[in-house]
């Protein structure tokens, strides 16, 4: 039953304290990219009083873990407007967001640039450059990797949490039904 933030349907407040701890794993699985151990840490902190408490619990878990996890998460985020999507190959979350930023509809030059950005990134940090594409558009997206490239490992591996936790908030307030809360 593992589901997709892009298409599931959403439950409420309620609804989700209710799950068990098996099916609220399945449910929030692609919260975190192929990281559903998240979501079984997250499921331990309920009952959760409100949706932010739930996305504060996928950030917590992340934090709480050790750095070569942290390291595997990031890694396993895809580049953006890389081979993966070319392929078709993102999880159903990437690809819908990726598409509301508009790396879907990239000019040549701009897939180009990007396939610059994604090799220097690895190149540098040995990650992927991650960003919360949600909450940009495809000229902040490329600025953002520019100036980030000048970051620290360290720094880095900060700012990439950073916006995993954007993600994973925007993912799970996809997941769960807005009102009341109750």
């Amino acid at each position: 039953m593992t589901q997709s933030s892009a298409t599931a349907v959403p439950l409420s407040l309620k609804d989700v304290n209710a799950l068990g701890a098996d099916a609220f794993t399945a449910y929030f699985a692609g919260v975190l990219e192929y990281s559903p151990q998240y979501a079984q840490a997250a499921a331990t902190q309920r009952p959760f009083q409100n949706v932010e408490e739930v996305a504060d619990a996928f950030r917590d878990a992340v934090q709480a873990d050790s750095e070569s996890a942290q390291l595997r998460l990031i890694r396993a985020h895809p580049d953006l407007a890389g081979k993966a999507a070319l392929a078709g190959e993102l999880t159903a979350e990437s690809a819908h967001e990726q598409a509301s930023a508009g790396l879907d509809q990239l000019s040549p030059d701009e897939f180009a640039e990007f396939g610059r950005l994604n090799d220097a990134y690895h190149e540098k940090f040995e990650l992927p450059y991650v960003v919360c594409v949600r909450e940009n558009d495809k000229s902040s997206i490329f600025e953002g990797a520019r100036r980030r490239l000048a970051n620290t490992p360290e720094q880095e591996r900060a700012a990439a949490l950073h916006e995993i936790s954007r993600i994973a908030r925007l993912r799970v307030l996809d997941l769960i039904a807005h009102g009341d809360g109750k």
